[in-house]
């Protein structure tokens, strides 16, 4: 594997990953996804970015104690996203830079991420988008970009901890004991499709059915745990609602929910 020289000054070190490509008709990445590692050793995850055989990697990797490795060049297409989905693009990797933090994940644990390793990732977040046009509601959770699929980095993750730095688009939470009636999973009708329009408005890849499928749930998850990490269930609470609407305004959309 060849070296190349790292794109951020805060690179600790390069480890060339095999495990990538030319982006696809896109000149410059407008986006940012966030994943954690989900596995035991911090180490074995940085390996298995690097591996050929696994057909996985990213552009950057940051250790619990905010070392920063760089495994892709910006300029190339990292592979991380996998079969993903935000607004129109449907070719995340193309699209994306890449950033993996080593957390064991979910099935491991699921520890906070240390302060350390955050700072690090504010650090590093704030010098790519210092060189990529890359709009706040463009930086995301792999989550949020594959739903059904994913739940990095999860509900631990500091996502208003970014947004103080300038990071990503946030709203403080609606309350969850905010007054109405839920939208739960099983349900079909008109409010339905209203809260599918919106979530797919704001990015979110699906379609309104008008029906509250298990698609639909898994994007309300994915939502809550990027933007009402408090409780993840799946149900679409007038809290989350509320928190989406507010998301909606806050980019100039119609916040009808």
């Amino acid at each position: 594997m060849s070296s190349f020289t790292p794109d951020s000054p805060l690179v600790t070190e390069v480890v060339p990953s095999p495990n990538h490509g030319e982006r696809r008709q896109v000149r410059a990445p407008d986006m940012l996804i966030l994943h954690y590692t989900g596995m035991p050793d911090s180490q074995a995850a940085l390996q298995r970015l690097c591996e050929a055989a696994a057909q996985v990697s990213a552009h950057y990797f940051v250790f619990e104690d905010g070392r920063i490795v760089q495994c892709v060049a910006e300029s190339r297409r990292a592979w991380h996203a996998g079969l993903a989905r935000w607004g129109t693009a449907t070719d995340i990797n193309s699209h994306s830079i890449g950033i993996e933090i080593a957390n064991p994940g979910h099935c491991y644990g699921y520890p906070d991420f240390p302060p350390q390793q955050i700072a690090a990732v504010i650090a590093l977040c704030r010098d790519i988008l210092a060189r990529h046009a890359v709009p706040p509601h463009h930086v995301l959770a792999h989550s949020d970009v594959a739903p059904a699929r994913k739940e990095d980095p999860g509900e631990k993750f500091p996502w208003p901890a970014l947004h103080a730095a300038g990071i990503g688009l946030w709203v403080a939470p609606a309350p969850l004991d905010l007054p109405g009636s839920a939208i739960k999973p099983g349900e079909a009708g008109p409010t339905v499709e209203r809260l599918q329009a919106a979530l797919r408005r704001y990015g979110y890849g699906l379609e309104p059915t008008a029906t509250y499928d298990a698609q639909t749930a898994a994007v309300v998850k994915a939502f809550q745990r990027h933007f009402r990490p408090a409780r993840v269930d799946g149900t679409a609470d007038p809290s989350t609602r509320r928190t989406l609407a507010d998301l909606l305004a806050a980019r100039g959309l119609d916040s009808e929910v």
